[in-house]
């Protein structure tokens, strides 16, 4: 178009110059005919530069310079996902198959594209859909798409299993399909994903095993299969050695906790039904939130669980736990602030030696076998540094300290349903005490 456009102003620059001439000739009856003649080559000239600059401010629809496998990968996608689904303004909306995905502007919304500079054809490297509830299936054909380094459809409705064809895309560094209604298994191919650094699949209806090959992808820095059916034992996963956060919560994995990576920051297998000790959990270092609740772990809290330096919150809560090991110091450098441990076994008298933990603001001790009087220690706490203490549903006797009767509006606590004389009035009591009944054989030797 560009060179057309060049030759027809050559040709007019040529005829322009000859105005003048043209004008002279008119005035000479018997060169007449040459005068037309250049009179038509100039309107022709003319003509064709008004054309030219007309065709170039119209849109190009014609070639396309994406991979043709890539686009058509592109069209299986959204053909598989039910039009009804595909809201105006939503990403898929924008998808125009008569303009080039990479190169047309304002269509084509949540891609990314490559643009190679020895002029190869540009591929598509990134889709990342919004979450319109787009309905539909993930086709076979996404693995097609060899140069995805990202692939995000996210809390969307998209059903079925997750292809295989998923192991064809060794270049993902991020795999999210979060939220969504795929069923089946964990394809096997994922372990070819070797460049993987999060891997997210959680809030689905996957069921069988977690792969054991997972271990291979040693470039995970998050695994994230929580809410899903997962069942059978959680794999060794040591050999995970960058994975900061690991998401097991919330699935029907059993048996043992399994040696896990050493530099993990976040780690929640809640909601599950393993069961034996936690002594695995005791050796990382760099944990700072610590979920290990609704679960049949037993025995002895460690003192190592309680003295992780770096975490925040530790919820123990809903297992069968049936003693806390007491700290025997204080440890100011600890960062713990949450502690919750309601709804196990725990029997004896209450740990005094939480009042050594330093930043400790938030403790529940709930729904337990703990007799005995509440430490006047735990008093001192009340309203400082403690600003909720609950205790419900124990078996606790005797009289309160008195901070807890002179308890401030901003202390959260609760003493019901234990075996304690509660002065009227008192709020952290309310809801009343055990019945007689209940409280037989707690001895009380206070005054």
């Amino acid at each position: 178009m560009n060179h057309l456009l060049s030759e027809c102003h050559y040709k007019c620059a040529k005829s322009l110059i000859a105005k003048q001439t043209i004008e002279s000739l008119d005035r000479l009856p018997s060169l007449e005919p040459m005068a037309k003649q250049l009179h038509s080559l100039l309107s022709s000239c003319l003509l064709s530069v008004t054309v030219s600059i007309v065709l170039l401010h119209i849109p190009t629809r014609v070639h396309s310079v994406t991979l043709k496998s890539d686009v058509e990968a592109l069209q299986a996608l959204m053909q598989a996902v039910d039009p009804v689904s595909i809201v105006r303004y939503s990403y898929l909306h924008s998808w125009d198959f008569a303009f080039d995905p990479c190169e047309a502007a304002g269509v084509f919304q949540g891609i990314l594209c490559t643009f190679p500079t020895d002029k190869s054809a540009n591929r598509i490297m990134a889709i990342d859909l919004d979450p319109a509830g787009y309905d539909g299936f993930l086709t076979a054909s996404i693995g097609n798409l060899t140069e995805l380094t990202s692939l995000r459809i996210s809390k969307n409705n998209f059903r079925g299993p997750i292809p295989e064809t998923i192991a064809n895309l060794q270049k993902l560094t991020r795999l999210s399909l979060t939220q969504n209604l795929f069923t089946g298994r964990i394809p096997q191919g994922i372990i070819n994903l070797k460049h993987l650094q999060i891997l997210d699949l959680s809030q689905n209806h996957l069921s069988s095993k977690i792969p054991a090959d997972i271990t291979t992808l040693r470039s995970l820095v998050q695994l994230s299969l929580s809410n899903n059916a997962l069942s059978g034992r959680i794999p060794d996963l040591s050999a995970l050695w960058q994975l900061s956060t690991l998401d097991l919560s919330s699935n029907n994995l059993d048996g043992i906790v399994p040696n896990l990576p050493m530099n993990l920051r976040k780690l929640s297998l809640s909601h599950n039904v393993l069961s034996g000790h936690v002594s695995p959990v005791s050796v990382l270092q760099h944990l700072t939130v610590l979920d290990l609740s609704d679960n049949r772990f037993s025995g002895l809290i460690r003192q190592e669980i309680l003295t992780l330096p770096l975490v925040e919150r530790l919820n123990i809560s809903n297992n069968q736990f049936t003693e806390m090991e007491p700290l025997p110091y204080p440890r100011e450098g600890l960062q713990l602030r949450v502690l919750d441990a309601h709804a196990n076994r725990l029997h004896g008298h209450l740990p005094i030696s939480l009042v050594n933990i330093a930043n400790l603001s938030s403790i529940d001790l709930s729904h337990n076998h703990f007799s005995g009087r509440i430490p006047l220690e735990y008093g001192a706490k009340l309203g400082s540094s403690w600003k909720s203490l609950l205790l419900e549903d124990n078996f606790l006797i005797g009289n309160l300290p008195p901070q807890f009767i002179n308890g401030t509006v901003a202390v959260r606590a609760n003493l019901a349903h234990n075996c304690l004389r509660c002065p009227p009035n008192i709020r952290f009591c309310r809801g009343g005490q055990r019945a007689n009944s209940e409280c037989d054989g707690q001895q009380d030797h206070s005054t």
